[in-house]
């Protein structure tokens, strides 16, 4: 008796070509992203030897953010991406080295910190475009909230490598990340094709008829001599600027939460450096399952600002809470707050861009996409900035104020996309009428 094929290949043999392409090109750009997390996510652990720097990374990650999406539209993805980790590999492990070479100035570690912010720059632009190449919007949401899990998955693995070392050589907690953050860059530099066009020569066509995974065939002949959009026409965008400012506010709550929450379990809970590192990951494990969750109600829903504007509404109180919860260690609290704060954000950051930086009154000019990608991340950036920055000027005043701070951002964010959720909603009633009719 003949034995038929085995049920693995039968499985890997029954996906297409272009399937493969387009998972392979997935998991690249997880691997790329969770390694500029995981190399930036160190000096919150370390934050009680380095109180500022935070803030020298923060605010040049905000400027840079604003040309980096041009550069991305005009420069061949694979060596932008592929300088960007290698130029952060060098800056993280130069700011770990200064620890062997016994170096005391601040303004050595502050200028590491911001060439640093800089360059990482590169990353978030430059891989939605490339996911936005290779998918089209069919459950988009779902994809790029499961693929968005690099930032919580890069936090944590960083929390961890930096807990390990802080209590004894802190250098090792900026030199290991750097290590891996430029081991992916050598990665990008041999495997990364940027967009399908680029796969043709050497796969051939493989027929799909699914939306969710539309290589956008049809329009890439006249993408390669279309003009990148200019910054002026980025926001000009229908929901670009009501995006960018919600943003704003919701990336706010999320960066304090992100450099601040160690220091607040260490002081409040009283727990040791890397005892609040471990524990302060259960807010990024949070964040994986509501980056999931915001992307998949908002594709059966239709409606990514009424998404984000009810997580942002029940966020709210969780923050209240979570301030006499987090000083019990509340593991559950954490996993919650997580999910609710960071939801809206990822939703914002990749499926909402990537829709923008496609909107049909671009024409089928997807190149648009890293410029709509890097105002709207930008302008989060800036939040992400001053964020930190006040909570390190409230919080002498009581802990608590630094949690009222934070809710009033939540709800400004919520405000912003009023407009937004006004019209889904009447989309919804409009489409609700016409089948009772």
């Amino acid at each position: 008796m003949r034995s038929s094929l085995a049920p693995g290949i039968k499985l890997a043999t029954s996906f297409s070509r272009d399937s493969w392409y387009r998972g392979f090109i997935l998991v690249l750009t997880f691997l790329f992203y969770t390694a500029y997390h995981l190399s930036r996510k160190p000096i919150s652990i370390v934050k009680n030897l380095f109180g500022i720097l935070d803030n020298c990374f923060l605010v040049a990650y905000a400027i840079g953010m604003f040309f980096s999406g041009m550069f991305g539209e005009r420069l061949p993805l694979r060596y932008y991406l592929t300088a960007g980790m290698l130029s952060s590999g060098l800056f993280t492990a130069l700011f770990g080295l200064g620890f062997y070479w016994n170096i005391h100035s601040l303004w050595y570690y502050c200028f590491m910190q911001a060439m640093n912010g800089l360059v990482q720059t590169t990353g978030w632009p430059a891989v939605v475009a490339c996911v936005g190449n290779w998918f089209g919007k069919g459950k988009r949401g779902f994809i790029m909230g499961v693929w968005n899990s690099h930032t919580s998955v890069g936090n944590i693995l960083g929390s961890l490598i930096a807990g390990a070392f802080v209590s004894s050589a802190w250098g090792m907690s900026f030199i290991v990340p750097g290590i891996i953050i430029g081991t992916t860059g050598v990665i990008c530099f041999f495997f990364l094709v940027e967009s399908n066009s680029e796969r043709e020569p050497l796969l051939g066509n493989s027929p799909s008829s699914e939306e969710i995974f539309s290589n956008h065939t049809s329009v890439q002949a006249t993408e390669e001599h279309a003009e990148a959009i200019s910054f002026w026409g980025a926001l000009r965008i229908p929901g670009v600027v009501e995006f960018s400012l919600c943003l704003l506010f919701a990336k706010l709550v999320s960066y304090t939460f992100l450099y601040w929450l160690p220091l607040y379990i260490a002081n409040v809970a009283h727990f040791d450096p890397k005892g609040a590192g471990d524990m302060s990951t259960l807010f990024d494990v949070g964040g994986i399952v509501g980056g999931i969750v915001a992307g998949v109600i908002s594709d059966y829903s239709g409606g990514r600002a009424t998404t984000c504007c009810v997580m942002l509404i029940v966020a709210a109180p969780m923050v209240s809470f979570a301030s006499s919860a987090l000083i019990n260690t509340h593991i559950s609290m954490l996993l919650l707050c997580g999910a609710l704060v960071n939801g809206p954000y990822a939703l914002i950051t990749t499926a909402v861009s990537a829709d923008l930086g496609t909107h049909e009154c671009l024409r089928g000019n997807s190149r648009a996409l890293s410029t709509v990608t890097a105002i709207i991340d930008g302008t989060g950036s800036i939040g992400a900035a001053v964020g930190p920055l006040l909570a390190g000027l409230i919080s002498p005043t009581g802990w608590n104020n630094v949690f009222y701070m934070l809710i009033v951002a939540d709800v400004l964010a919520c405000l912003l996309l009023s407009r937004l959720v006004f019209k889904e909603v009447h989309r919804w009633c409009g489409h609700a009428a016409r089948q009772r009719g």
